[in-house]
């Protein structure tokens, strides 16, 4: 049986925020090894429903092993950015919690082959559905410079993006490039060495390139706003993000769905029919407690945003 390796960030924050029902129906909208999902999984009824998501084969299939003993899952291969579309097609009108644990996951991160992993000498890929065409690799080696030091820097918030990209460029006009540790040594050539103290040089480009492959950013706010729509109210979105990017535009979302009336003061009653979708929940991010950063690594940069549906107003 595969054996889960890491333990899911903030899983008691998570818990607590969906606030779930025995009975109710939840959205693992990025199962991976079904950390966070195991434990929802256990406090339903026969009664309740989780439908698993993920467009990673591979995890869907190590999510089934290790949720074997509970009946009441729906596993379904795709992007939680079509969660209405999902949820359409499984006849759910509306749910009463969703969680989505945002970025690469422990488990593909553990599946070294999948070139996620800066540690190591594997093929650049770095897809979550590896049925996709567009690999890290195609990145690497097709996109203009100036494309490549805009993802580096917009993505990864590198500030040596510009030297990265040459450097890549003038790489692959001898071979093309073909794995990590080929990647990772032209990033460390390009960043000076007194300014790698701040973590692993490739971290950050690693993070740009992942993103661009796997289309983690532009959707995001419509998916945010689309699971709200799907939840019931009273119902909540959990939403776990590892980067600023991720966290501004989660936090926008959030703020946006809430509402707010933009009337001048002094008015009688509201006029600008501002329309409110629930509230936030926690107006600052859930961050680790100091002993899950001191027992998981991952979890340093985790930040916890939830969202409370109510009826449209």
């Amino acid at each position: 049986m595969l054996e889960f390796k890491h333990n899911p960030v903030l899983l008691k924050e998570c818990i607590d925020g969906l606030d779930i029902k025995p009975d109710g129906i939840y959205v693992d909208g990025t199962l991976g090894g079904a950390g966070h999902s195991r434990v929802i999984a256990s406090k339903l009824s026969k009664n309740g429903m989780l439908i698993g998501i993920d467009r990673d084969t591979d995890a869907l299939n190590a999510a089934k092993e290790n949720l074997k003993q509970y009946s009441n899952i729906q596993y379904v291969h795709d992007n939680h950015d079509n969660i209405k579309n999902i949820l359409e097609k499984l006849e759910i009108q509306a749910v009463d919690g969703i969680l989505l644990d945002l970025g690469v996951s422990s488990f593909q991160l553990d599946e070294k082959s999948r070139g996620f992993s800066y540690i190591g000498d594997n093929e650049l890929d770095m897809r979550m559905d590896k049925t996709q065409e567009l690999t890290a690799k195609t990145v690497v080696n097709t996109y203009s410079e100036e494309q490549l030091a805009k993802i580096i820097f917009e993505y990864g918030e590198e500030k040596f993006s510009r030297n990265i990209a040459k450097n890549i460029c003038i790489y692959r006009q001898d071979k093309e490039i073909e794995t990590t540790s080929e990647l990772v040594k032209i990033i460390e050539k390009s960043i000076p060495k007194a300014k790698q103290k701040d973590g692993h040089p490739a971290k950050r480009t690693f993070q740009a390139i992942r993103i661009e492959v796997n289309n983690e950013l532009q959707p995001l706010y419509n998916t945010i706003r689309d699971c709200i729509d799907c939840l019931k109210p009273d119902g909540r979105l959990c939403v776990i993000t590892f980067h600023s990017l991720e966290d501004r535009t989660v936090k926008q979302a959030y703020i946006d769905a809430a509402g707010k009336c933009t009337c001048p003061p002094g008015l009688p009653y509201c006029v600008c029919n501002y329309k409110s979708y629930g509230k936030i929940v926690n107006k600052k991010p859930i961050i680790a407690s100091k002993q899950e950063l001191e027992e998981n690594s991952r979890s340093q940069s985790a930040k916890l945003r939830i969202f409370e549906k109510s009826e449209v107003k």
